[in-house]
């Protein structure tokens, strides 16, 4: 279907009446931000142990001196053969801003099961220096709704983005692979296991805390590059998943 055109008079017309909109939606997204800020904390009792380019380390050990950590749960399973393309297209961005963060009190890692040496492999692949850390062996994926066992999956259903999602049917997944598992060289319900989110943490009197988690959509904001496509003349223009990690677009 062909696009309206008009004049400049109406285009500015119709770019008032926009704009009146957007700056209500950043209103609302400071008064959100607001909100968020004052969800209660939870202490964390259990000690989670981590392995990082530095060696073994705690939940405490990855603020690295500052009092608040963000974790991005990036979806990389121990059988996975490399990262998720998602989690990745994600990724990609971490390099740019993780500096800024790191010297504004606030330190970014991606945390992920895969054992650490798959990690760093895929690290150097994709040409990042950000913080990554692997939860192999730990409960701190199960704990914040990331990392799925297959009793879980199959038997039992599982908890996701504050919602249960019932038990796949075996028979019916099959060993078959989407599109994206066949990326990451599994099949299917193996690349389900492990699931995207963001979750933060902050210190105070020595005590590590829970302060927020989200899930699926609620990671939009964090997709760089559809915070440019949502401004782009079709938008984000899409019949599913188009992307590809950014090494294996074609030349």
């Amino acid at each position: 279907m062909k696009h309206a055109t008009g004049t400049r008079k109406e285009w500015l017309t119709a770019r008032l009446e926009l704009l009146k909109t957007e700056k209500e939606l950043t209103r609302r997204s400071d008064a959100l931000a607001e909100q968020r800020q004052k969800l209660p904390w939870v202490r964390i009792e259990k000690t989670y142990r981590f392995e990082t380019d530095d060696g073994s380390a705690t939940l405490k050990d990855l603020f690295k001196e500052r009092s608040q950590l963000i974790v991005y749960h990036f979806m990389f399973g121990p059988d996975y053969a490399a990262g998720c393309p998602s989690c990745s297209f994600i990724a990609d961005g971490f390099n740019s801003f993780a500096v800024h963060l790191a010297h504004h009190d606030v330190m970014l890692w991606a945390v992920s099961r895969a054992p650490l040496p798959k990690l760093a492999a895929y690290k150097r692949r994709m040409g990042w220096t950000f913080a990554w850390a692997s939860s192999f062996g730990s409960d701190f994926n199960a704990d914040f709704s990331v990392g799925f066992t297959e009793e879980e999956q199959f038997e039992k259903g599982i908890g996701y983005n504050y919602r249960h999602e019932p038990k796949r049917d075996r028979a019916a997944s099959g060993g078959g692979a989407s599109a994206h598992a066949a990326m990451c060289g599994v099949d299917t319900p193996t690349y389900l296991r492990e699931r995207p989110g963001m979750s933060a943490f902050v210190i105070e009197d020595g005590a590590v805390h829970h302060t927020y988690s989200t899930y699926a959509r609620g990671l939009d904001g964090l997709w760089g590059a559809y915070q440019w496509l949502d401004r782009a003349p079709k938008g984000r223009n899409e019949q599913g998943p188009w992307w590809k990690r950014h090494d294996e677009y074609p030349t």
